[in-house]
């Protein structure tokens, strides 16, 4: 029955945030390759990246399999071939927890298992592979 009356109840105390399953926080590293709609198509290697998205995902996919197949360590190969500044530390990014990486990235990242690498992941900035450390 409609009376109009509210049927709320006054809180006895402040909301208390519900827990999330999975890890606040995790670390990363990875490797970036940019293409020429990234948000910024330049980087430390090229100052105009001309190549195109799905040339991009080609090279991303030739390091990812020579990683797969032991002929490189994922260190290597970002600290070579890597757009982000990460590169100089193999393209480690240290800890980071949710809301500090662009969605798609996050979200990959956080989905893994520490140890795993990513199949190729698409921001803004281009397209990444990412290995969880921790």
């Amino acid at each position: 029955m409609f009376t109009k009356e509210s049927q709320w109840d006054v809180p006895t105390k402040a909301a208390e945030p519900v827990p999330s399953s999975g890890p606040q926080k995790v670390s990363a590293s990875h490797l970036l390759v940019k293409h020429r709609d990234s948000r910024r198509a330049s980087s430390w290697r090229e100052e105009k990246i001309t190549r195109t998205k799905e040339d991009a995902l080609k090279l991303l996919e030739g390091y990812r399999n020579q990683i797969v197949n032991g002929e490189k360590s994922f260190r290597e190969l970002a600290a070579m071939y890597s757009d982000c500044s990460s590169a100089k530390r193999g393209g480690d990014l240290g800890e980071f927890g949710r809301g500090a990486m662009q969605k798609p990235f996050e979200e990959a990242t956080f989905a893994l298992k520490v140890g795993e690498m990513s199949g190729p992941v698409y921001t803004d900035s281009g397209v990444h592979i990412i290995l969880r450390t921790a």
